[in-house]
């Protein structure tokens, strides 16, 4: 069954490279999961939830085809009634994806009745070898090696079939050469310089602007969608008094806006680190809804990404004045196919399960009340404005440091309304005002540091940040679910002398 799998895969990097059996699968498991289940898995696994769920799929099909192979050499077609069974919900799982196609189907069902056949062929080479053991052993060594060696074939086929379905199915997309062709625009609008008192400089601190291999990345989406810019298109419908249509040269050739932007992810837990912040350029997308006209009484934007998962905008936030983008480019380069190539949202202020829709291909304009997103009917809230929050990024919790003077440092943020000061305390005892750097906008985030006198034993060490508005973050901790997590970061410090 493994080795029939890993052929699926092999032939999905030719025939149906956005989707496969076994990714379908999964896009499936993510979908039906509880929503509990998924934070947890973020929070244990972090950006590596993907490859844990692959690997919780592998060992799930060698318990399958363990069983399939038990009850076929018991019983014959019992075996084979586990695959059609697992084959059907393979194909029942392509049916469910936006990317299904001829070929992704025919994938399923081509996949099923490899694993069929060759679960057969594997049973009666047992059972030769079985009959022809005389009692000696001897004269049954002949089958009992061709057992052996078919059953190391198929292990190994498997397992190098496994890696270069993988890395065919990455690097060597077409769509990565269609990417390394695109030539990025000049903007028209560049993006402000980066003050030189934007950083704390404080050794162990992360960059100020995060490299792209860094940057976190959370979606639902198992494998890279594979996006061919010379076809994308996306779509503005619904409550407009225009639809429109906009090709991939057409958006470049738009007068381009670049931005340094930091996003989050509604996962993100008081102190963690599904954070970023880049210097993106695209299209303001409130210039697209102009052409397009909202009618009047609609105050949602649904965007749709091409493999189906959705977010709920709110209207006005893509038609103020903040630099909401169809984003092209990250950190001057083409996006990352893993951060949406050839072009994603990126909204200031939103946490990125409302806007950051990576491989759009729609924006339908809607209401709140007609239509629910992705992550809505799963138990997270409609709108999702990121909180006002603070992170100490230096020292590491639990990380022995000298008596004396102690250097913290670390980022804070109130996305679109700026940081007025960062504060930390000690045991609990009277806030202290660190140095605030210079921040690149209101929509980035901040660096800051402070020195502490700091004597021998643990210490427990909060940090809290206000807006410019005069609002402190809130102290009550409280989850990521539904609308994102609150509370002071802390951390512990072993002062030695």
């Amino acid at each position: 069954m493994g080795s029939a799998v890993v052929l699926g895969e092999l032939f999905a990097g030719l025939f149906s490279p956005s989707l496969s059996p076994l990714t379908a699968v999964g896009g499936a498991v993510i979908d039906a999961v509880p929503p509990g289940v998924k934070d947890w898995a973020v929070a244990l696994f972090g950006t590596a939830d993907k490859v844990a769920l692959l690997i919780g799929m592998g060992l799930v099909i060698a318990a399958l085809a363990a069983a399939a192979g038990v009850l076929e050499d018991r019983r014959r077609f019992t075996g084979v009634a586990v695959v059609a069974v697992f084959g059907l919900a393979g194909l029942a799982a392509v049916l469910t994806r936006a990317q299904a196609t001829f070929n992704a189907i025919a994938l399923a069902v081509l996949t099923s009745v490899a694993a069929g056949v060759l679960l057969r062929f594997l049973i009666r080479r047992r059972q030769e070898w079985g009959s022809e053991e005389p009692g000696t052993g001897a004269d049954a060594a002949p089958a009992r090696r061709r057992f052996l060696h078919v059953l190391a074939g198929g292990a190994t086929f498997a397992v190098v079939g496994g890696a270069l379905a993988a890395k065919w199915r990455g690097a060597a997309a077409v769509v990565n050469d269609a990417r390394n062709r695109v030539a990025l625009p000049d903007p028209d609008s560049p993006a402000p310089a980066i003050p030189a008192t934007a950083e704390a400089k404080v050794d162990g601190m992360q960059p100020l602007v995060t490299p792209n291999p860094d940057f976190y990345r959370i979606d639902t989406a198992l494998t890279v969608p594979a996006v061919d810019p010379d076809t994308w298109v996306l779509k503005v419908t619904g409550m407009v008094a225009r639809e429109v249509e906009l090709t991939f040269a057409e958006l470049l050739a738009k007068p381009l806006t670049e931005r340094h932007v930091t996003i989050a992810c509604v996962s993100n837990n008081v102190g963690g680190d599904l954070i970023g912040n880049a210097r993106w350029l695209g299209w303001p997308v409130r210039e697209l809804l102009a052409l397009a006209g909202p009618k009047s009484g609609a105050d949602m934007v649904l965007p749709r990404s091409v493999d189906g998962w959705t977010a709920g905008t709110p209207l006005e936030v893509l038609t103020d004045s903040r630099d909401a983008l169809l984003a092209v480019a990250m950190n001057g380069e083409p996006l990352p196919l893993e951060h949406g190539f050839p072009v994603r949202l990126v909204v200031p202020g939103l946490y990125g399960y409302v806007s950051a829709t990576k491989w759009v291909t729609e924006l339908k304009v809607t209401r709140f009340a007609d239509d629910v997103a992705y992550w809505t009917p799963r138990g997270w809230s409609a709108r999702g404005p990121i909180k006002t929050s603070s992170r100490i990024d230096v020292p590491r919790s639990g990380r022995p440091v000298r008596a004396g003077t102690v250097m913290f440092g670390g980022v804070a943020w109130a996305q679109h309304t700026g940081v007025e000061r960062v504060e930390l305390r000690v045991n609990r005892g009277p806030w202290q005002q660190a140095q605030l750097a210079d921040g690149i906008s209101l929509d980035t985030w901040y660096q800051w540091k402070l020195g502490v006198e700091l004597t021998e034993g643990q210490h427990e060490v909060q940090v809290r940040a206000t807006d410019l508005a005069g609002k402190t973050q809130d102290e009550q901790s409280r989850p990521v679910a539904p609308d994102g997590a609150t509370g002071f970061h802390t951390i512990r410090v072993d002062v030695q002398p």
